[in-house]
């Protein structure tokens, strides 16, 4: 089982670590993301934005 899981770093191409890297750093803008939104002190912010997509359409209605 342990070398199933084992890496060769050495040889990783320069594909492999592309996408390790592009993978670790979504993982960590994902983690921020989620820890940015679940922040008792970011609430009210957040709340004032919660039915902006639904203000902008109907606001278009009526223009027309």
């Amino acid at each position: 089982m342990n070398s199933f899981f084992s890496t060769n770093w050495s040889e990783m191409t320069l594909n492999d670590w592309i996408g390790t890297s592009v993978t670790v750093i979504i993982f960590l803008l994902m983690a921020g993301a989620y820890l940015y939104v679940f922040k008792k002190g970011n609430r009210e912010r957040l709340e004032a934005h919660r039915f902006i997509i639904m203000n902008e359409d109907s606001s278009e209605k009526e223009g027309n």
